[in-house]
């Protein structure tokens, strides 16, 4: 069995519940019609860029942004895109779910493409997470239009991508600032190329989105990957659409019931189990 250790462990679940955010905060904001959604992903990149530009100059890290960087500011950039404007039609829940399905399937199709093998425990982990969600979302809430849940698939394997190529070592801390100083040029265009639209309100959510629950998140998803199997990296992250639900039950009145406490435990069991060798 893969014993984590007490930080490992404690940085994953900050980083989940920092995703977990980024799906109330996101949805908190779209469902209003004030706010437009790729004002809310342009302003989310760029409050992000600024709080790392602010960790970087403290922490005496290269802010400059790399050409082998390039993959990951795009999978960044069409991640942020793709999930604010599927944020438009669907709940916080539904939408979570979406995304870490296409991101669990994106990371284990590589990971497989690379030789990395499941023990019988991992996949019975997986099955049963997996089965939680299923049961999450069947038949309580209404399933999303379809162009909104392309969205989110495509929103999903930028980010299955994005975690696939913050595993290739080094300083996640300056990666990520790169990563979002890269992503300032595309965000600038789709604020030239759209008229802005946020309410203040939307002006607060998406800034708290970037800044916090995005910028020192990913800082954190970073900081934890290498420490962590590839298939426990992707099925954790199977956890976020149950945080996911109850955070919109508690702050969007998103509804709750006794399915959803089901689905809570079969997830996290199968989290445990994925974790196994």
């Amino acid at each position: 069995m893969t014993h984590l250790t007490l930080r490992v462990s404690a940085l994953l679940l900050l980083t989940l519940v920092a995703f977990a955010g980024n799906s109330v905060l996101t949805r908190a904001a779209l469902v209003d019609p004030a706010n437009g959604a790729t004002s809310f992903a342009a302003v989310r990149l760029l409050s992000g860029a600024l709080m790392l530009g602010l960790i970087g100059g403290f922490a005496r890290h290269s802010v400059t942004p790399r050409l082998r960087d390039l993959p990951a500011v795009l999978a960044l950039f069409l991640y942020v895109l793709g999930f604010s404007l599927a944020y438009r039609a669907m709940s916080a829940a539904t939408g979570a779910l979406i995304l870490f399905a296409f991101v669990q399937i994106t990371m284990l199709a590589v990971a497989l493409r690379r030789g990395v093998r499941l023990s019988g425990f991992g996949w019975l982990g997986l099955a049963l997470a997996l089965g939680g969600l299923v049961w999450l979302l069947s038949p309580g809430l209404s399933s999303p239009p379809l162009t909104a849940a392309l969205l989110m698939s495509g929103a999903g394997v930028a980010w299955g991508a994005y975690s696939i190529l913050g595993q290739g070592g080094g300083d996640p801390v300056g990666r990520s600032i790169r990563n979002f100083i890269g992503a300032v040029p595309l965000a600038l265009v789709l604020l030239l190329v759209v008229p802005v639209s946020l309410t203040a309100s939307g002006w607060a959510l998406s800034v708290a989105s970037g800044a916090f629950a995005s910028a020192l998140g990913y800082v954190l998803w970073y900081r934890v990957l290498p420490l962590i199997p590839v298939p426990l990296a992707a099925s954790a992250q199977l956890s976020v659409p149950v945080i996911t639900a109850l955070g919109g039950a508690l702050l969007l009145s998103e509804p709750i019931s006794l399915q959803l406490v089901g689905a809570c435990a079969l997830v996290l069991t199968g989290i445990a189990l994925s974790a196994r060798k």
